[in-house]
């Protein structure tokens, strides 16, 4: 089992972000409300995000190219099932399989070309082409990535098109450097509407929300590299988020988010 695998795995800033990115790639699939469903993680590693969606009450596949990263996936018993698989040579299941796709920083890796024989446009479309095979009519796919410039955006984008998706980019807080996130939002068989970025409402509204974001941004560095995870207003934030979903959520209280006194 490779160290850097492992390592990568119990890295409680990597575990945070993952989860973070995962769950709002399953609120951009839109997924039926208290139903489980089937999907499929893409570039899955060490199944970080299978984690999340395992906690939501899913059934999911997960497929790496990376024998290191799957086996500290089976390591962690994780509760999806594991393929190890070149997502470039294509997706090999039967076709309307899955309910949906997930896929975390994996996507643009299809835009180098590795070997001689690799031509990012043809791995490109025959991903995509397959995918959408497998996926139910109606269902999406959800990629966050990381592409290098607008070209590589351009390039992912029209071959996805070209296998029969509709859809587009979603881009979550657009005016921050660190807190911009790309999301590639495709529908299978039918033409959605893509959703709205997080952060990117107009006018006064962006105004607001860039001085509340950069207010976060002083808290949080203040707190000298402690995870700002499971901290009040993260809590306050997912528990709006769930609401915004029609969850049932309990009531904020003045105990909401304060941190326990350690037992001894």
């Amino acid at each position: 089992m490779s160290k850097e695998a492992k390592k990568y795995s119990q890295n409680s800033r990597m575990i945070e972000i993952q989860t973070q990115m995962s769950e709002r790639a399953v609120e951009l699939l839109n997924l039926p409300e208290g139903q489980p469903c089937f999907l499929l993680d893409v570039g899955c590693g060490s199944g970080l995000s299978g984690d999340y969606l395992s906690e939501e009450g899913h059934y999911w596949v997960g497929v790496d190219i990376s024998t290191a990263m799957l086996d500290v996936a089976l390591d962690r018993e994780i509760e999806g099932d594991l393929l190890l698989g070149d997502m470039g040579q294509g997706m090999p299941f039967r076709p309307g399989t899955f309910d949906g796709c997930i896929s975390i920083s994996a996507l643009q890796w299809l835009c180098n070309a590795d070997k001689r024989t690799h031509s990012p446009p043809k791995r490109l479309y025959t991903f995509f082409s397959t995918l959408y095979s497998s996926l139910s009519r109606g269902s999406r796919a959800i990629f966050q990535l990381y592409p290098e410039n607008s070209e590589q955006l351009e390039l992912i984008t029209s071959q996805a098109m070209k296998a029969g998706f509709s859809g587009g980019m979603v881009v979550d807080y657009p005016n921050s450097s660190k807190a911009k996130k790309f999301f590639l939002c495709l529908f299978a068989g039918v033409t959605g509407v893509l959703p709205k970025g997080l952060g990117s409402e107009t006018s006064e509204k962006a105004v607001s929300n860039q001085v509340q974001y950069s207010g976060q941004r002083c808290r949080f560095k203040n707190m000298k590299g402690k995870s700002g995870k499971k901290g009040r207003d993260w809590i306050l934030e997912k528990k709006e988020r769930r609401r915004r979903q029609g969850r049932e959520v309990r009531a904020d209280t003045k105990y909401t988010g304060r941190q326990r006194r350690p037992h001894f």
